[in-house]
């Protein structure tokens, strides 16, 4: 794996915190939630994005592309997210309720699920490897 510079592993740790306290303030019902979120989504995922494996390893290949899907999913959890606070898209009640509600938080979940578990199997591949 492609190591991040000083720089980039800040900007990386940054974006992760404002994705909790993003987080954290839509808990609360916070009208700032998405726009500490929204950055720190932006940060976490371009960093994550520079990070790049050009070994043979299939199963670290396998799992690149889990944290692509799971990228995805945080930048699909960002949009929901400033979708459920206020109606932005000026669509009818019923349809925003059972749409885009708090659809955030599971997008968010399976996420943080995906991060979760293909950051402890891509270390213990690239132990392997080593």
């Amino acid at each position: 794996m492609k190591q991040l510079s000083k720089a980039q592993s800040v900007i990386f740790m940054i974006g992760g915190l404002l994705m909790v306290v993003g987080s954290f303030l839509a808990l609360f019902k916070s009208a700032a939630a998405p726009f500490v979120f929204i950055p720190g989504v932006v940060m976490f995922v371009s960093m994550q994005m520079l990070q790049r494996y050009d070994g043979q390893n299939v199963n670290i290949r396998r799992l690149r592309r889990f944290v692509l899907v799971s990228d995805a999913l945080l930048l699909v959890s960002a949009l929901l997210m400033y979708a459920s606070f206020g109606n932005p898209f000026k669509i009818d009640q019923i349809t925003y309720v059972q749409y885009i509600g708090n659809n955030w938080v599971v997008t968010l979940l399976i996420a943080a699920l995906l991060q979760f578990y293909t950051s402890y199997r891509i270390g213990k591949e690239l132990e392997k490897d080593a």
